[in-house]
């Protein structure tokens, strides 16, 4: 593919198993692809590795100056914001405090930065995907952290559908809303669960390529439940 015709996506969280089957996906199509995350993905193009840090203003300035210096006055056609994990927690649970920190950073942090890189580097009718969870939509008392940290990711992607959110002309933001994704890890400690109901990497990697591309994609703003029965799952905006 010639150079002035490349598509460019950045996976932020490229490095995990959804960020890791996106940038297999996308590389597949033929696409240049930026992994952002605190390790490289080797089938990545190019690495923006992410400091460890307990400062937020310290990692934002760190990648958004790492990944201005990757692509110059270059334009990505997507960013895929897919970092996250899940921790538990009810308010009188012993790592309360700890479960919650971890998932604003992993959650919040990430959501943020990716605005912003959007702000700076999204092309004019681009897409930006934001990692949201159908958890947060209803009270979650056994997951205070996540259920918190995940109603904020929604409430930034409706807030960047608004006329003065800062995203370039035509771009939408949308986030999905999974229940349980069909990962190595959640097969391994939930090994008996009946895995029909979960949702398959490949199957997001596929949306948010068709999304990119134009087809199918939702409003910007939205909020899109993946809902998934007997193997068999559908994208759902709220």
């Amino acid at each position: 593919m010639a150079a002035a015709e490349a598509h460019r996506v950045i996976v932020y969280g490229g490095k995990g198993a959804l960020g890791s089957k996106c940038v297999e996906y996308f590389r597949s199509k033929n696409w240049w692809v930026a992994c952002v995350d605190i390790a490289a993905n080797d089938q990545a193009d190019a690495n923006v590795v992410v400091n460890t840090t307990e400062s937020f203003t310290e990692q934002a300035t760190q990648v958004t100056n790492d990944v201005s210096e990757l692509l110059g006055e270059q334009k990505v056609d997507a960013i895929l914001c897919v970092a996250g994990g899940w921790a538990g927690g009810s308010a009188k649970a012993k790592v309360l405090y700890k479960n919650a920190d971890l998932m604003w950073k992993q959650s919040v942090w990430t959501t943020t930065i990716s605005s912003h890189l959007a702000t700076k580097h999204l092309k004019e009718g681009g897409l930006l995907t934001l990692a949201g969870a159908k958890a947060a939509l209803a009270g979650t008392p056994g997951m205070l952290g996540y259920g918190m940290a995940k109603a904020a990711v929604h409430q930034v992607c409706q807030s960047l559908a608004g006329s003065n959110s800062g995203l370039p002309t035509g771009a939408a933001a949308v986030a999905i809303l999974p229940v349980t994704l069909d990962t190595p890890m959640n097969r391994k400690f939930m090994p008996d669960t009946d895995v029909s109901a979960w949702t398959p990497l490949e199957y997001i990697a596929e949306l948010f390529y068709k999304w990119t591309t134009g087809q199918d994609r939702p409003a910007s703003g939205s909020l899109v439940q993946l809902i998934t029965e007997a193997g068999k799952t559908e994208a759902k905006p709220l």
